[in-house]
């Protein structure tokens, strides 16, 4: 079995360490992580499944599913710059430019051309600010689980 892509959208925060952690507890809380949610559904949205956590922590949870990870940004447990298992890295300037055209995408252009998820790989994850009206609005960060 290979790696699933995830990908989610939060309110943009200077402190990006701040924004994983919140989202993390955010998707513990709902349930949205395996084994609670096998394959849980991306993006998500208010009307996603929240079955609510069954591990009363994150790291029983990550305890419990062993080398399949959660498939879900619990398997992401810091902000760092340099690409590793666990870390989420700023997706390089580059990248954003050649993807996108620019380096300040707005939601519109990240919801229409994902491609850039085909270069990150298993356990790890990438962050990047998208734009609205010129103006950081969302932190997207996206991913590829363990298994």
């Amino acid at each position: 079995m290979g790696g699933h892509p995830y990908w989610y959208l939060v309110p943009h925060d200077k402190d990006v360490g701040r924004a994983l952690q919140s989202l993390r507890k955010r998707e513990f809380e709902a349930g949205r992580y395996n084994p609670v949610t096998r394959f849980p559904g991306f993006p998500v949205t208010p009307a996603s499944p929240h079955p609510g956590a069954k591990h009363r922590s994150i790291e029983a949870a990550l305890e419990d599913t062993a080398e399949d990870g959660t498939r879900s940004i619990l398997d992401i447990h810091g902000v760092g710059e340099r690409a590793d298992y666990g870390v989420a890295v700023p997706l390089p300037t580059g990248t954003l430019k050649s993807v996108y055209g620019t380096p300040f995408p707005t939601r519109e252009m990240v919801e229409s051309n994902m491609e850039f998820l085909n270069d990150i790989e298993r356990g790890q994850c990438v962050y990047f600010t998208i734009y609205k009206d010129g103006k950081p609005d969302e932190l997207l960060f996206a991913g590829y689980s363990y298994d």
